[in-house]
């Protein structure tokens, strides 16, 4: 049976490095996606790729 599935989105404000910001907008239009989208990609590639270290807190 066909499901709609429905994602859940929080809507946050981030400060960025202007630079950043066009590096990503660059890169997003090379891609042809939104740069939420690779936003998104990016912080799930980084936080799937952290070196494992435990906290010292």
């Amino acid at each position: 049976m066909f499901k709609i599935e429905k994602k859940d989105f929080v809507n946050k404000t981030f400060r960025m490095d202007k630079r950043l910001v066009e590096r990503l907008a660059r890169v997003a239009q090379q891609e042809n996606i939104s740069v939420n989208a690779l936003v998104i990609q990016c912080c799930n590639y980084a936080l799937d790729n952290m070196s494992e270290q435990p906290d010292t807190d």
